[in-house]
Formats: C-alpha cells, sequence, structure tokens
C-alpha cells in the first residue's frame, strides 16, 4: 500500500495553481491518498528573514517565474491571467478552505479559489470573491464565513503554519512523505512514485 502525502499550499502561490490542478488525478492514477494541507507563507517568509516574496525581492527571479507559470498552464491548456496584485492575501481562502476540506466540496473550493486568482484576474484577498466562490458552489457564504473567522479555526490555521515551519517547509506546493520533502509543481510526480515505493 502506497504511503499517504501530505500536500501543503498557499492559495498565493503561482506554482500551487497548476499543482492542484492536476492533483487529484495524477494521485487516483498513482493510488495514493492526498490530505491537502492550506498554510501561509508570509511566516514562513519572515521566519526567512524575508519582508515579501522572493519573486518579488529578485525581480529577475520574478520574471522568470511569470513566464515558466504562463508555459506550464499552456501545456496543461490551464486558462492562467496574471493578477494585477501579488503576492495576494490568501488568509480568508486558507481559513474556509480548513473547514471546507472537511467537506466534499472543499477541493472544489480550492481549485475555485486559484482560478479565480490565476484565471480570472480576481483578488482573492478582498472577501467578496470569496463569497462568489461559495455562493458558485451553493454553499451558505454568511454562514461559512463566520465559521471561518471563529477563534478556534483561526487558531487552526496559525498551528497548521507552524508546523508546517517545523516540518522545514519553504515554500509551496511542497508534498511530504513521511520524512522525505518534494518542492515544487514539477515535484508532485517524483513525491507520487516515493509514496508508491514507501
Amino acid at each position: 500500500m502506497a504511503a499517504p502525502i501530505d500536500f501543503w499550499f498557499e492559495f498565493a502561490s503561482t506554482y500551487s495553481y497548476p499543482a492542484v490542478m492536476r492533483l487529484d488525478a495524477l494521485a487516483e492514477a498513482a493510488g495514493v491518498s492526498v490530505r491537502w494541507r492550506p498554510f501561509l507563507l508570509g511566516p514562513i517568509f519572515k521566519a526567512q528573514g524575508l519582508d515579501n516574496s522572493p519573486f518579488n525581492l529578485f525581480p529577475l527571479k520574478g520574471q522568470y517565474m511569470w513566464r515558466d507559470v504562463e508555459r506550464i498552464c499552456g501545456a496543461l491548456e490551464l486558462p492562467f491571467a496574471r493578477p494585477g496584485i501579488f503576492p495576494q492575501n490568501g488568509l480568508l481562502a486558507a481559513r474556509v478552505a480548513l473547514l471546507a476540506l472537511d467537506q466534499p466540496w472543499g477541493k472544489d473550493f480550492c481549485r475555485a479559489v486559484y482560478r479565480a486568482q490565476f484565471a480570472e484576474g480576481g483578488n482573492i484577498g478582498e472577501p467578496r470573491v470569496i463569497r462568489d466562490v461559495l455562493l458558485k458552489l451553493h454553499q451558505d457564504a454568511d454562514v461559512v464565513l463566520g465559521q471561518a473567522e471563529a477563534d478556534d479555526n483561526k487558531a487552526k490555521l496559525r498551528a497548521q503554519t507552524e508546523e508546517a515551519l517545523r516540518r522545514g517547509i519553504f515554500g509551496a506546493p511542497s508534498f511530504v512523505v513521511g520524512e522525505e520533502l518534494f518542492w515544487g509543481n514539477d515535484r508532485l510526480e517524483p513525491a507520487l512514485a516515493w509514496a508508491k515505493r514507501s
């Protein structure tokens, strides 16, 4: 039986977009179970002494990243539109995802948030964008958003982000199999292969 994968993702992460969109089909084909783990990169970067995304701090790296993501999405036939703000504030989306991933519509919510940001040019830091995603999924947005902002759910996201830091996660997407860390969209297939061997 294959080992499970913990999939750590951040809604502001460009490379998490294609990873999220192709993960389920590849994991199912490989016979590997995946636990989706939303977290926040801001505190991770802060612990590294960074006050912004490395893609903003190092412009050449940022230029490369945008073209690379455009190429990746083109190859996957995923729509892609560079958002006007980067990185966006994924805090509310992550809080909702923590609740949603316990429900049948949780993964659909996550994929829809990525589409809203990287395919439709929306700003996921605006509550109305998250509300629209919830309504399109036929959820009671007021109830879900209220639960997402509850103190216990906020604490859960903080704890999950702290766990990511303890586990040595420094970027997204990251895939963890046991103690093995695989970082980046292009590490999805090697992570699945490792899980099958474990």
